[in-house]
């Protein structure tokens, strides 16, 4: 690489340095993510047909859907990649869809220990309950963003279909 004259190129020479460096992290992470969903799914359709073949499905069907929901974890997480490698900036949606898919995982743990807290003290019950409520709000608050995240990008892109712009924040800051 030749070496920048102007200060202006140099910023641009530093920019170019760090966008590769970016794409090969992502691709990286890309590689990883993919691996990992690849190596879960083939794990766990072997466990599936385990339980199929053992007649103990019905009793390991929470942990199989935990296997499913970070499968899907793990999948999103590489669509957030993919879109922040292709895009070059960051949605929100995927990543409020992968805090959606944990908090759900959680709350399936939680239901299929909780009846196993029955022969505990009621202090271990209470804390059960409360962490169900406080993941329940979670929930609803993840769905609320994403209603309003999809209705906000349906709202911009019937504006550009109609010629108008929406402004950003940052714009009308910058407009004053």
């Amino acid at each position: 690489m030749d070496l920048p004259e102007s200060p202006q190129s140099a910023r641009a020479w530093v920019a170019r340095v760090f966008t590769a460096v970016e794409d090969v992290i992502y691709v990286g992470l890309g590689i990883l993510l993919a691996g990992s969903s690849f190596i879960l799914l083939v794990s766990g359709l072997i466990n599936f047909g385990q339980n199929l073949m053992a007649g103990s499905l019905a009793t390991n069907i929470v942990g199989l859907l935990d296997r499913i929901l970070l499968i899907l974890l793990v999948v999103e997480l590489m669509y957030t990649v993919q879109v922040s490698f292709r895009e070059r900036i960051l949605i929100p949606e995927p990543f409020l869809l992968v805090g959606l898919i944990a908090v759900i995982r959680r709350v399936l743990v939680l239901t299929a220990e909780l009846a196993q807290v029955h022969d505990k003290p009621d202090e271990v019950f209470r804390r059960f309950i409360l962490e169900l409520g406080v993941l329940t709000i979670m929930i609803v608050a993840l769905v609320v963003s994403l209603v309003l995240l999809r209705k906000r990008k349906g709202k911009v892109a019937a504006e550009r279909a109609m010629g108008t712009k929406s402004t950003t924040p940052s714009e009308r800051v910058d407009s004053l």
